[in-house]
């Protein structure tokens, strides 16, 4: 009897001792989680669940990597055995309940949630992941479910309450996630730093602090933050991702080259210590477009190996077409952009810039009529892509199809009637218009009068706005020439190149010789039988600018021309 006594607690000691080896292996798993190691979780889980086939906690946390890595099928299978596995352990039920809040059925999440409470309606535990599951805070990013905050935090408000020792931080850290997910980081940041105090080795509260820091411009506070989560755990892969995109954001996007390699060298690193899951590798192409390295971007998004028939397949279609636009290679822009466009079909996750590039690569070709319609939608979508319809305009205006450049400086001014370059859009739909007028005149046939009268006007709006604008003065001149009765002319151009000739500063001179010329030209022609001193003046200052002007000097030497001797009479 001693000996099987013996035997018995020796037996029990082994059991124990398993136990505990399973336990810290399911905890290194959860680690594993946390620290986005999906593939390194998911082994360890499988070998778990085949080690410890009745232990429901098991497939429950495998059933959760499923969910993270956006296989809902699979998480849902995993589920079910826990359940069948395991039936007194309620977590299965709210790993099916989760499944059902990312499948945008929270009726049948219900129902797994009242079973789970059913089942351990004391544990707080049961609560928490209950609220943790309305989160759904990891769902893939092109999952359409939202988080259902109400639910959310009365079941993590109860598990608090249950919680009364407030002896595990993942209560807390649940609470922190309900309101940083709704962009409250003023609530979330006392629950976070609340983790700290109950769990000082915990990664991700910090990791959260410095998001919110970064998410609220306290760009060297967040820094810092993280850093100190990097000094603690070199191998916290999410912290270099949130640093990477905290130096992505304080570069302006790109605009401070040094801020901008740091953000990709620490998203980099994020990779490294993860599974490089193609979410985080298009997150990465993103990236690269943000902070302007575009070279590597094409090279990354060429790399990428995702199956046609896959809906991230578009996406990475979209990271080819904006990358070879802006390194050059309009021809491959095109393709991967008309790609795109073919793969998409859900026209509300078309993107403005999606628009634009594929407008600015068909311009490029020669499909004007095309683009201009790609650009036009890309200014709908974002106001401040109608830089690139003055972009149109100009390369319009460059290939001397005037009348179409003008049609697109007015949507300019429409989708960006005060903005950045706006000015300039009233000026060159003046100075299109002026060119479509003249060279029909020229060819003898007859121009657009109301156009040029549509053109006067944003001229004149120009001159309103911005009186110190010279060449707007200068084209309204010119304009007012081509309109003026040439049988009996009213001069009406006149004060307009006089007011551009007083405005053009004497370093700017070298740099509107032409125009100024042409001004002077126009100026001493109008006062030639009405004021000759006047005229006179204009004249030699036109020759001083242009010694070759042959209509300057003509007219000059005809005014200098002493008067004929009157005749004697008889």
């Amino acid at each position: 009897m001693k000996i099987l006594k013996k035997a018995i607690t020796l037996n029990v000691g082994l059991v124990l001792m398993g136990s505990a080896v399973f336990a810290q292996d399911l905890n290194d798993a959860k680690k594993a989680i946390d620290a986005e190691q999906y593939q390194k979780a998911s082994s360890m889980l499988k070998s778990l669940v085949s080690s410890k086939a009745s232990d429901g906690n098991n497939y429950y946390n495998l059933g959760l990597v499923y969910l993270k890595t956006g296989y809902i099928d699979s998480a849902r299978a995993v589920f079910t055995k826990g359940v069948t596995a395991d039936p007194k352990n309620n977590l299965n039920l709210i790993g099916l309940g989760e499944a059902d809040m990312l499948s945008n059925d929270p009726t049948s999440a219900k129902t797994n949630f009242d079973k789970a409470v059913a089942l351990a309606p004391k544990d707080y535990k049961t609560y928490l992941y209950i609220g943790k599951a309305y989160l759904a805070q990891d769902k893939p990013s092109d999952d359409v479910s939202k988080p259902d905050f109400t639910n959310a935090l009365a079941n993590i408000t109860k598990a608090d309450e249950l919680d009364s020792k407030d002896k595990d931080a993942e209560v807390f850290l649940a609470q922190g996630d309900a309101y940083a997910l709704q962009k409250k980081n003023s609530e979330a940041l006392g629950p976070y730093m609340r983790v700290g105090d109950v769990d000082p080795n915990n990664r991700r509260a910090k990791t959260q602090i410095g998001k919110m820091y970064k998410e609220s411009r306290a760009f060297p506070e967040g820094e810092k933050e993280l850093q100190d989560v990097i000094a603690a755990d070199p191998n916290y892969g999410p912290a270099y991702r949130e640093l990477g995109e905290l130096y992505l954001q304080w570069s302006s996007f790109g605009v401070d080259k040094e801020k901008a390699a740091k953000g990709i060298e620490n998203y980099k690193k994020y990779m490294d210590l993860t599974d490089k899951s193609l979410e985080s590798q298009l997150r990465y192409a993103q990236f690269l477009f943000y902070a302007k390295d575009y070279k590597t971007l094409e090279q990354v998004a060429t790399s990428l190996q995702v199956p046609a028939n896959d809906p991230k397949s578009t996406v990475v279609s979209r990271m080819k077409g904006w990358a070879a636009y802006e390194n050059g290679n309009y021809p491959q822009a095109l393709s991967s952009l008309t790609e795109f466009f073919a793969k998409e079909k859900d026209k509300s996750k078309i993107l403005g810039n999606d628009y634009l590039y594929l407008g600015k690569a068909q311009l490029k070709s020669g499909q004007d009529s095309l683009a201009v319609m790609n650009i036009i939608e890309a200014a709908k979508k974002d106001s401040t892509n109608a830089d690139a319809l003055a972009e149109a305009g100009l390369s319009l205006m460059k290939a001397k199809k005037y009348g179409k450049s003008a049609e697109i400086f007015q949507l300019a001014i429409k989708y960006n009637p005060n903005g950045k370059g706006s000015l300039t859009n009233y000026y060159y739909l003046g100075q299109t218009r002026f060119y479509e007028a003249y060279i029909a005149q020229k060819e003898k046939k007859p121009f657009n009068t109301a156009a040029l009268v549509e053109a006067d006007s944003a001229l004149s709006h120009l001159n309103k706005v911005s009186p110190d604008f010279a060449l707007g003065y200068f084209t309204r001149g010119r304009i007012a020439n081509l309109v003026d009765d040439k049988t009996n002319p009213k001069g009406t151009a006149i004060p307009y190149f006089e007011k551009y000739v007083s405005l053009v500063k004497p370093e700017e001179v070298a740099s509107n010789k032409t125009n100024l010329s042409e001004s002077y030209n126009n100026i001493g022609a109008w006062y030639s039988d009405k004021d000759k001193a006047k005229a006179i003046d204009a004249f030699t200052k036109s020759l001083a600018l242009d010694p070759a002007d042959a209509y300057a000097a003509a007219r000059l030497k005809e005014l200098q021309a002493p008067a004929p001797a009157k005749g004697k009479g008889k």
